[in-house]
């Protein structure tokens, strides 16, 4: 209730004593605020470029990888910005035998030659998984019509060994058709 006070006395400035609309004292509210002081003008903070950053990485391979956006050729022992626009960095730049990213002691050639081979497995892995899951389906179905077939001649059996005693029972049950009425 209080802050309301405080708002409507902001807006308007002045509040009624009596409440009836006529102002007979008059109060106004200012806020008190502290001046700000005026300060030395902030010095602009720039951002270095990538490519800054890679020369300023120049000493070594370790150090250039250590910012996953720098690229150690080797032939040159520069370290230059990789192309984010391309998968592979072009041979203008540094040659696919030359090129680190990531770790030294892994080139972009043995890392293509390495990654092909381990999709090669996966997609192995998966195509002998399916084989064989498809292959213990079917022998699952195979044994399951042969229970059926068995459990029929079983029920066969049985069946024609109580009618030879006379211990077959007959179904009461009969269907009861509507149709006379």
């Amino acid at each position: 209730m209080n802050i309301a006070l405080v708002f409507i006395f902001m807006i308007f400035g002045s509040v009624s004593a009596a409440g009836n609309g006529t102002a007979d004292t008059p109060t106004t509210f200012k806020p008190t605020t502290p001046k700000a002081v005026p300060t030395s003008q902030p010095t602009p903070v720039s951002t270095p470029s990538l490519q800054e950053v890679c020369m300023s990485r120049n000493s070594s391979c370790e150090t250039c990888l250590k910012d996953a956006k720098c690229l150690w050729c080797k032939t040159n022992s520069k370290c230059v910005p990789y192309p984010t626009g391309d998968v592979l960095p072009k041979s203008s730049l540094c040659s696919l035998s030359e090129a680190r990213w990531g770790v030294c002691w892994v080139n972009f050639e043995a890392l293509i030659i390495a990654m092909g081979v381990i999709g090669g497995i996966i997609l192995l892995a998966v195509l002998v998984y399916a084989k064989e899951d498809e292959k213990w389906d079917r022998k699952k179905k195979d044994r399951q019509e042969k229970s059926a077939e068995k459990r029929a001649e079983r029920k066969a059996k049985t069946d024609e060994i109580r009618r030879k005693y006379g211990l077959m029972k007959d179904d009461n049950y009969q269907r009861f058709d509507n149709e006379e009425a």
